[in-house]
């Protein structure tokens, strides 16, 4: 959890997303949370590793969203990888309906995050990438990696 210069506060990132995929368009929205569920975001029990947004009679989605049960909840607590609804204007949904009609486009959440008291989650348009991009995406961040540890050690020596 990091907190940002916005007042932002960085429950979950989905990191697998940026690998599996180009990220083309992203989108804040708000999420329906129901219980207890804001009290486990709000200590860090949250997995976004395999969600994913469908859209269901002009209201979108979020499936495969893992929310821990909160420890004190009791019988409030729901079940933990429920659908969830986002809260999307009328015209994001019909944007996002039009990408999702596009060849090879899906809708992931990238990250969850808090932005003052309310719960917000940031989901993208994305392009799946082949097994090559994501080789390719590898060994660039090796070649960045090496150069960061070449500068470090030549400017300390």
């Amino acid at each position: 959890m990091t907190k940002g210069k916005e007042g932002i506060k960085i429950l979950a990132q989905n990191k697998k997303a940026y690998h599996d995929y180009f990220i083309n368009e992203t989108y804040q929205a708000g999420i329906e949370l129901v219980g207890t569920e804001v009290k486990s975001l709000r200590a860090g029990r949250c997995n976004l590793k395999d969600s994913f947004v469908r859209i269901e009679g002009g209201e979108a989605f979020v499936y495969g969203m893992h929310i821990s049960p909160y420890e004190h909840g009791n019988i409030f607590n729901k079940d933990p990888v429920r659908k969830r609804r986002l809260l999307l204007h009328k015209f994001e949904i019909k944007k996002l309906q039009e990408a999702l009609s596009q060849d090879g486009l899906t809708i992931v959440p990238t990250r969850i995050y808090l932005k003052g008291s309310l719960v917000k989650i940031d989901i993208a348009a994305a392009k799946g990438k082949k097994l090559h991009d994501k080789r390719h995406a590898i060994a660039e961040k090796d070649v960045k990696r090496e150069a960061q540890k070449e500068f470090k050690i030549r400017n300390l020596g």
